[in-house]
C-alpha cells in the first residue's frame, strides 16, 4: 500500500464531505444552518461503515454511522436516486430537530456508498418554538421521524414531504433546508463517482478500506502513550428536570431528595485499549437533559480523537479501539418516550468535561481545565407582522475554553460538541424582528491561574415583537473546573431586562417576552490552568 497514495484518497473522501457541507451552507434557507453552520456530512462504505466525515459538528461523530445503520436495517431494497430521511433520537438520531438525510451512491449499478447529512432545523413542531421545550416526554418535543424514503428513483414523495411540513411552525424554511440537504447528497454523489471513474472500483475500495485500518492504528498508537490504569471522574448538572412556574417563568429546578444529576466515568487504559464506562451517573431524568446512547459514545470518541491528534482519518476504524459501556436506563442511555433534546447539547458537554477530567490524572501535562459546559440554546418564535409570517430561531453561543499547560483558553469560543459560529448581528437582525444591544466579550469570567481561562461573551437581544422563548443552559450553578491549582471559571447567567429592571432567570427557563424586553445571556468562563501564585 502507497503512503502517498494513501494520504491522497485520505484527502480525496474528507473533500467530498467538505463540498457537500459547502453546499448545504451556501443553499440553506435559515441562518442557524447557512450562518452557523449547524450541519454535518459524511462518506459511508456500502455496508454502512464510515470512512470520512468534514469537521464540522463533533457531536454528530458517532450518531451519523448510527443514522446509516438504522436506515440500512429498514431497507433491504435500494435503488439510485433514493433518499432516506429520519430524525428518532431512539433510531439513530440525537434530537428532533436534527434532520438526517441517508442516499445510496451505485457506481455501474452496484451499490458502493452512501452519503450523509444531518441539520439543525430551527423547527420541527412539539409545544414551543424551536423544537427545544422543557418537555417530559419526547412527543412534547416535535414530529418524530422513522426512517423513510422520502424520494424513490429520483421521484420524491410528496406525502412523506407534506407531511412533515404541515407539522412545523416555518414550512418554507423547512422546505428550503431540506432541499439544501438534498443538493448536498447530489454533490456527494457525483463526486465519489468521479473518483472511481479516475482510479477504479477496486483501487477505490481498497484504499478506502486501508484508510479504516490505518485509522485504527494510529488511534491504538496514541491509546499506548496513554499510561495503563484506571481512571475515576464525576461532574454534576445544574439541575435534575422537576417543573417550577415563577413571576411569568417556567423553569427546571432540582427534584425533590433527588439532589443534581451526576455523571460519573470510569476509564480503563490497558495497551492499546480504551474503556469508558459510566457507570454510577444518574437514572433517567424528568425534564429533557436524557441523552440518548449515540450522545454519549459521540462524546467520547471526541475525546480520543482530540488525544490522537489532527493526522488521524476521522472514520469507522478510529472508534474501534475505545469501548463506550453506558447503563441503560440512566441519563445517558434513555428509553422512550423520555424527552432528550437537551440531552444533544448540553448532557454532551458534561460528558466532555468527565472524560477529560479522568483523563488529565493520566496525562496532566496535556489536558487542559474544563471550558465553559453548556451551549447556551436559545430558541424563539412568534409572529412578525413586517413580514406577515410565523418565525422560529435558534442559536447557541459561545463562551470561555479551559486553559491548558500550553497558554491561556480562547474567548468566545464554541467548545467541544457544538462547533458552530456565532450568528452575525447583521444577519440575525435582518432575518427575524430582534435587535442586539450589547454583544461583548465578558471580562473576569475565566478562572485565573498560571494560565488562565477564556472569557465569556455577553449578547443583549431585544425584541421587538411579542415572542416565545426557551432557554436551555448549564453551568448556571455548577462551575468550569480548574486544572493543577487552577480556579474554576465563572458560572452564567440569563437575565431578562423588562422597563429597566433586570429579573434573574434559571438556567432553564420558558418565558413570554413583550416587545422591548431583553434578553442578556452572559456565558461562562473556561477554567485556569495551573496555580495563579
Amino acid at each position: 500500500m502507497d503512503a502517498v497514495t494513501l494520504e491522497i484518497f485520505k484527502n480525496l473522501f474528507i473533500s467530498v464531505a467538505e463540498e457537500m457541507g459547502v453546499t448545504l451552507g451556501r443553499t440553506a434557507y435559515s441562518p442557524n444552518i447557512k450562518e452557523r453552520r449547524d450541519f454535518s456530512c459524511a462518506c459511508f462504505l456500502g455496508e454502512g461503515r464510515m470512512i470520512a466525515q468534514a469537521a464540522h459538528i463533533p457531536v454528530h461523530l458517532g450518531a451519523m454511522p448510527a443514522s446509516v445503520q438504522a436506515a440500512l436495517q429498514t431497507f433491504d431494497a435500494w435503488a439510485p436516486g433514493d433518499l432516506v430521511v429520519l430524525n428518532d433520537p431512539f433510531l439513530g438520531g440525537t434530537h428532533l430537530p436534527d434532520i438526517t438525510m441517508v442516499s445510496p451512491v451505485f457506481v455501474a449499478e452496484e451499490l458502493t456508498f452512501f452519503v450523509a447529512s444531518r441539520a439543525h432545523h430551527a423547527d420541527v413542531g412539539g409545544m414551543s418554538p424551536g423544537s427545544m421545550p422543557l418537555a417530559h416526554e419526547i412527543y412534547q418535543e416535535g414530529l418524530i421521524i422513522p426512517p423513510v424514503k422520502l424520494k424513490e428513483g429520483g421521484r420524491t414523495n410528496q406525502a412523506v414531504l407534506d407531511l412533515i411540513l404541515r407539522n412545523v411552525r416555518t414550512p418554507r424554511e423547512r422546505q428550503g433546508d431540506l432541499a439544501a440537504q438534498m443538493a448536498a447528497h447530489q454533490v456527494g454523489a457525483r463526486r465519489l463517482q468521479e473518483i472511481v471513474e479516475r482510479y477504479g472500483l477496486a483501487e477505490t475500495l481498497r484504499y478506502a478500506h486501508e484508510l479504516l485500518a490505518y485509522a485504527e492504528r494510529l488511534t491504538r498508537a496514541a491509546i499506548a502513550e496513554i499510561p495503563d490504569g484506571v481512571y475515576h471522574f464525576c461532574d454534576e448538572l445544574d439541575d435534575e428536570g422537576a417543573e417550577v412556574s415563577f413571576a411569568g417563568v417556567t423553569a427546571l429546578t432540582p427534584a425533590a431528595g433527588r439532589g443534581q444529576p451526576r455523571i460519573c466515568v470510569t476509564i480503563t487504559v490497558q495497551g492499546e485499549e480504551m474503556t469508558v464506562d459510566f457507570a454510577g451517573s444518574s437514572p433517567a431524568l424528568e425534564g429533557p437533559l436524557n441523552a440518548v446512547r449515540a450522545i454519549t459514545e459521540s462524546a467520547s470518541w471526541y475525546v480520543m480523537r482530540c488525544i490522537a491528534g489532527p493526522e488521524v482519518p476521522v472514520n469507522d476504524g478510529a472508534f474501534k479501539p475505545v469501548r463506550v459501556v453506558v447503563p441503560r436506563g440512566s441519563l445517558l442511555d434513555a428509553e422512550p418516550p423520555h424527552a432528550v433534546a437537551g440531552g444533544n447539547v448540553e448532557t454532551s458537554q458534561r460528558v466532555v468535561d468527565v472524560v477529560l477530567g479522568a483523563l488529565a490524572q493520566a496525562l496532566p501535562d496535556r489536558i487542559p481545565a474544563a471550558s465553559q459546559g453548556t451551549m447556551n440554546n436559545l430558541t424563539v418564535g412568534g409572529y412578525d407582522a413586517e413580514r406577515g409570517a410565523p418565525f422560529a430561531y435558534y442559536e447557541t453561543l459561545g463562551g470561555g475554553a479551559g486553559a491548558g499547560p500550553a497558554g491561556d483558553g480562547l474567548s468566545a469560543l464554541h467548545v467541544h460538541m457544538t462547533n458552530t459560529l456565532n450568528t452575525p448581528i447583521e444577519a440575525l437582525e435582518y432575518a427575524y424582528p430582534f435587535r442586539v444591544r450589547r454583544y461583548a466579550l465578558r471580562r473576569g469570567s475565566g478562572g485565573r491561574g498560571q494560565h488562565c481561562g477564556g472569557q465569556g461573551l455577553i449578547r443583549d437581544i431585544e425584541f421587538l415583537v411579542p415572542c416565545s422563548l426557551t432557554i436551555l443552559s448549564e453551568r448556571r450553578q455548577t462551575t468550569p473546573y480548574g486544572l493543577r491549582g487552577g480556579e474554576p471559571g465563572k458560572p452564567g447567567r440569563n437575565l431578562l431586562i423588562r422597563e429597566g429592571r433586570g429579573q434573574e432567570l434559571p438556567g432553564k427557563a420558558e418565558v413570554q417576552v413583550h416587545a422591548g424586553d431583553i434578553l442578556s445571556l452572559r456565558t461562562p468562563g473556561g477554567g485556569g490552568w495551573g496555580s495563579p501564585d
